[in-house]
């Protein structure tokens, strides 16, 4: 099926006249790179799964702009088929290239995930390659980095084993997939009601979901500093070919629920206070999803560097609490966590 573009509004000179096509737009990373494209001036052409949840996504951004709203367009494509792409990438300028499966707690199908992650970068880079745009970046995570035979903190230099028990479906999508930036994991404020894994833990420590605390940490970055990443690695030229971790300090989960108690009291009541053990939590894993996914990184130390995004891109990030507190008040101020 071919792509049907739906522009937003007539789109106004501009000075700047690049076009950027943004894969999965409904997605939270995405939402927020096309945020600061527009504000930027760029053209924004952003891709969903279906046309069908085009006027949420409008009314998303919409929310967030002033006017902007007029350099936006959306089409319709699939990482699972060939359709559109070729269409959704004509005249593009540039290509970030965001949309990937994430989905909660551990696949049970892992070849899908893979396929579907490793088969829609190639038909994105593909129609890319023949439309002859600037540069394409793509977003893998942390996860193609953090699990091999390397030690914290992690850099660019690190590759995950897809072959070790600790690469979950997911670490494995990220591995056989081309990379280019690697965040860890993407925390900040919300655009819409609709949240993904990430802030989902979040949400699941504010609203009593945790019993316990495990033995587990990562490494955390504000969504807002990752789509600025990405706008970097676009338009500078150094970057081209290049692969950057995305990152910030790394918080134990307990060091990070006591932010969150510490920042809203009245919601203080309801995250979890005490620790659940190494062995517990290799019990809950084999019914829970949720265990498994953590059950090989318990007492790891997953931190990494981004030196080199400093260096090569001039990046910086705002503190970590600031969006661990800015992902918490998201959610209070929609109504997902009950006061």
């Amino acid at each position: 099926m071919r792509s049907q573009e739906i522009p937003v509004s007539i789109t106004s000179d501009n000075s700047n006249d690049a076009t950027v096509l943004v894969t999965g737009i409904g997605g939270f990373l995405a939402g927020h790179i096309a945020l600061q494209l527009l504000k930027q001036g760029y053209r924004v052409r952003g891709s969903l799964r279906s046309i069908g949840t085009s006027a949420a996504i409008v009314g998303r951004l919409g929310a967030h702009t002033d006017g902007q709203l007029e350099n936006l367009s959306l089409v319709q494509a699939d990482l699972d088929s060939d359709g559109g792409w070729a269409a959704a990438v004509e005249g593009c300028d540039y290509v970030i290239h965001t949309a990937s499966p994430f989905p909660p707690g551990y696949s049970e199908n892992e070849n899908a995930l893979i396929q579907t992650a490793r088969d829609g970068a190639l038909r994105v880079l593909r129609e890319a390659h023949r439309a002859r745009v600037k540069r394409v970046v793509l977003t893998s995570s942390i996860a193609a980095t953090n699990h091999g035979d390397g030690r914290a903190p992690f850099t660019e230099e690190n590759w995950t084993d897809p072959e070790s028990p600790r690469a979950t479906p997911y670490y494995k999508s990220k591995t056989l997939d081309l990379a280019v930036i690697n965040p860890s994991v993407i925390l900040g404020p919300l655009l819409g009601p609709n949240f993904g894994t990430s802030v989902g833990l979040i949400h699941h420590l504010m609203t009593g979901r945790f019993n316990g605390i495990p033995r587990f940490g990562f490494s955390v970055v504000d969504v807002r500093d990752t789509a600025d990443a990405h706008i970097r690695a676009m338009t500078d030229p150094a970057a081209g070919g290049q692969r950057f971790i995305i990152g910030g300090r790394f918080f134990w989960l307990k060091d990070l629920v006591a932010i969150l108690a510490h920042s809203f009291p009245d919601h203080a009541s309801r995250l979890p206070s005490g620790e659940v053990s190494d062995e517990i939590v290799r019990v809950m894993a084999q019914s829970d999803p949720d265990a498994r996914t953590i059950v090989h990184e318990l007492n790891r130390d997953l931190s990494v560097s981004a030196a080199k995004a400093h260096r090569v891109l001039g990046w910086r990030s705002r503190p970590e609490e600031q969006c661990i507190r800015a992902s918490a008040q998201s959610l209070i101020d929609l109504g997902l966590v009950p006061a």
